[in-house]
């Protein structure tokens, strides 16, 4: 069985992360703060890792190089929800080996960690229950841009292009299960 590491700050996500990868064999731990994310990979020394790449206020690529050095065969998946090009050439230069962008489905994890726990047979990712909702996506990247914001409806409706009513009667609604 083989060791998977989930750094991501998003609790909720995390667990869900969790439940999937279970699924195919892996034993998953999960660390929601960047600070505690060295102090895990010495620990439980993992054979695979997820890391988030915006860990609240901390970026993860500042993690790459120390986890790369700390367990140099580890294999490094960045998963991200602002995914640009810029982001992707610097991750791998820094050592992951791989680059996803959020929302990502459990073939996709599977394909990335290149492990024999993926399956012979093909997932049916339009049908993959752990797969959020457009809904879901758009609430959780408001929600996201809100927070580095630091709160501020004005500069997060300016940031995402639209009306700030519009961004608050988004706001006000509770989020769609996945």
């Amino acid at each position: 069985m083989k060791k998977l590491l989930i750094i991501e700050d998003d609790v909720s996500f995390a667990a869900t992360l969790a439940r999937r990868m279970s699924k195919y064999g892996f034993s998953c731990q999960q660390v929601h703060q960047a600070d505690q994310a060295l102090h895990a990979c010495l620990q439980q020394k993992p054979d695979c890792i997820l890391l988030d790449m915006k860990l609240a206020a901390d970026n993860g690529l500042t993690l790459i190089k120390p986890i790369r050095a700390t367990l140099p065969k580890v294999k490094i998946v960045l998963l991200t929800g602002f995914a640009s090009v810029a982001t992707a050439v610097q991750a791998m230069r820094l050592g992951a080996d791989d680059y996803l962008a959020k929302p990502v489905n459990t073939q996709m994890l599977l394909t990335a960690l290149d492990t024999e726990q993926a399956p012979n047979h093909t997932i049916d990712t339009d049908i993959d229950s752990d797969t959020m909702s457009t809904e879901r996506v758009e609430w959780e990247h408001i929600n996201q841009v809100l927070n580095s914001n630091d709160g501020n409806v004005s500069a997060t409706a300016r940031q995402l292009g639209m009306h700030r009513r519009t961004l608050q009667r988004k706001l006000q609604k509770k989020p769609v299960s996945k």
